[in-house]
């Protein structure tokens, strides 16, 4: 996505528009293919022929994943597009505005990017409800993963009893009212010294929710938390950070290093989940594309 800030050229505009390929029946337009395989060329180094073929099999598959959404009754909401189009925006940090300006200065409809995030989050749903059912992860693997591995059974990895704290905002809050909430959290984190004292702080002002304690390894906490968090003395909390409900920060109740294999038996578990979850798409999609009609024209 780092490409997307290169200023490459704008994809020349389409003179007319015609019918390329029927997925069961719904159309996939030569505008539709110009308008995927200029995506990919801000997002990959692939070019020409090769970018039209790929947007072409991408929106085969994106119109069969809708397809399988709906018949299943997924559906996604503009919100949940709209977040994660903010998302990939604040990868390469801009704004969802800027990006979509960048989009359209190469040639390229926002839309064009949302309806494949659309696709995505549709078949996220669908995947993850069909690997709950069917994808179990055997003791006996997560052993046989580790043994071909030996240097993760040596890893020492921090556990930590986490306690969140949230200063709640209303959603329709001026920046006034956001910028005194923050000062409020603030406030509240420079007087901390304990878990216990949290709770009973938090009494002394108002809609703040405390969450009970939660041990965590290092492993499972997101990249920028982790390091919060191993930055944050015990009894003390993490700046406060902007969330969906508010002003979040995290206490950070106790930390101990531990010598086991409970760091890496979580890392060989998320390997083996994404493996399953990654082969059970692909034969998922694959079935789909046997089943249906499609029709190049």
């Amino acid at each position: 996505m780092a490409l997307l800030t290169a200023g490459l050229l704008s994809a020349p505009a389409m003179a007319k528009t015609s019918i390329k390929v029927l997925v069961n029946d719904r159309p996939i337009t030569s505008y539709d293919i110009a308008q995927r395989a200029g995506l990919i060329r801000l997002t990959t180094r692939v070019g020409g022929s090769t970018a039209r073929r790929q947007a072409t099999e991408e929106l085969i598959n994106d119109e069969l994943k809708l397809l399988e959404a709906s018949r299943r009754g997924v559906s996604v909401s503009k919100a949940e597009v709209d977040a994660a189009f903010a998302t990939l925006a604040s990868r390469v940090k801009l704004s969802p505005k800027k990006l979509s300006g960048v989009l359209r200065q190469s040639g390229v409809n926002p839309e064009t990017l949302r309806d494949r995030l659309r696709a995505e989050i549709a078949w996220g749903q669908i995947i993850r409800g069909r690997f709950q059912a069917e994808v179990r992860i055997e003791e006996a693997d997560v052993i046989a993963a580790l043994q071909r591995d030996n240097d993760k059974d040596a890893e020492k990895s921090m556990e930590y009893r986490l306690q969140s704290v949230i200063f709640v905002v209303p959603a329709k809050a001026s920046s006034g009212q956001k910028s005194k909430r923050k000062g409020e959290a603030q406030r509240f984190r420079s007087k901390v010294s304990s878990c216990d004292q949290a709770a009973t702080l938090a009494k002394q002002f108002r809609e703040v929710v405390v969450m009970p304690t939660q041990l965590r390894l290092e492993s499972e906490l997101p990249d920028n938390l982790r390091k919060a968090v191993a930055k944050t003395a015990v009894g003390k909390l993490t700046a406060p950070e902007s969330s969906q409900n508010g002003y979040e920060m995290i206490a950070v109740c106790d930390k101990r290093e531990i010598a086991s294999d409970a760091a890496a038996r979580a890392e060989v578990e998320d390997e083996l989940r994404n493996k399953e979850g990654q082969q059970l798409s692909r034969r998922y999609l694959r079935e789909l594309r046997r089943k249906a009609l499609i029709d190049y024209r």
